[in-house]
């Protein structure tokens, strides 16, 4: 995919589209005081689109340069959200959100790629997946 020339102003749309779109997950994260947050979620959108930018004038119509840039995005990423995943004995805490990580990176690609709606449906999906699942979610506390 060629991008489109790279202007100041369209790339500080695409980064500001890429944290707006974060945001929600990162302060629903917040809410439920899960390890990443208000502050993580939309620095990993910014990253993800950022990078992208970056690498712009270098990987410019070629679509395999893009394409490691990606593969390296999505590796950096999965390496953060392991972080938030956390074994306490027999129970494992943390994939939600390093799944909300991992998805978080795709809306930063998805908005410096201007595909803005796949970015948003990323985005709504992984709110209404967190927030209205969760009444679905067994709790083991309960039960024991």
């Amino acid at each position: 995919m060629v991008l489109e020339e790279p202007t100041l102003l369209g790339q500080a749309r695409d980064l500001l589209i890429a944290y707006a779109l974060a945001f929600p997950i990162g302060w629903d994260r917040e809410r439920s005081d899960r390890s990443a947050g208000i502050r993580t979620f939309p620095l990993v959108a910014l990253a993800s689109c950022g990078f992208l930018q970056a690498a712009e004038p270098l990987i410019s119509g070629d679509a395999g340069a893009t394409a490691r840039v990606m593969e390296g995005l999505i590796t950096g990423i999965g390496f953060i959200g392991g972080g938030a995943i956390i074994r306490s004995g027999q129970r494992v805490h943390g994939t939600a959100t390093a799944a909300g990580l991992w998805v978080t990176g795709a809306i930063g690609v998805a908005t410096a790629l201007h595909s803005y709606a796949v970015a948003v449906v990323l985005s709504a999906a992984t709110i209404a997946t967190l927030r209205g699942l969760q009444m679905l979610k067994y709790d083991r506390d309960e039960s024991e």
